[in-house]
């Protein structure tokens, strides 16, 4: 199952990461990727960047507050300079991942982290 992909301007391309949660093979990005904001942190309803991303930039105990996190099938971090680490619990608990800047998490489905991206934290 695919966790980690880095995003290419223009979203055009999509590079498989090493990762220990990566597998499988490159694919073209979703145009929803491009519509998240540099500096945010965009979850989606959809595999892939499908639909309009919701968009957190600072550190979150509580991203289930919020219906596009507490619904994530797909993530994107699309930070200005940091790496950004998911966690599946509230106040930075339970089972986590660092999402590296410029990457994607295309499908979380099959994840502790599907539909229940729980809080964030930056610069990690």
């Amino acid at each position: 199952m695919n966790i980690l992909k880095k995003a290419i301007a223009g979203g055009a391309l999509a590079v498989v990461a090493t990762a220990a949660l990566a597998a499988g093979t490159a694919s073209s990005a979703s145009a929803g990727w491009s519509d998240c904001a540099g500096g945010d942190l965009c979850a989606y309803l959809s595999a892939n960047g499908g639909g309009t991303p919701g968009r957190v930039a600072d550190d979150n105990a509580n991203l289930l507050q919020y219906n596009k996190f507490n619904n994530a099938v797909s993530l994107y971090n699309n930070g200005n300079s940091c790496n950004v680490r998911i966690y599946s619990g509230l106040n930075w608990s339970g089972s986590s991942f660092v999402l590296p800047r410029g990457y994607t998490a295309p499908d979380l489905s099959g994840t502790v982290y599907y539909k229940n991206v729980a809080s964030n934290d930056w610069c990690v």
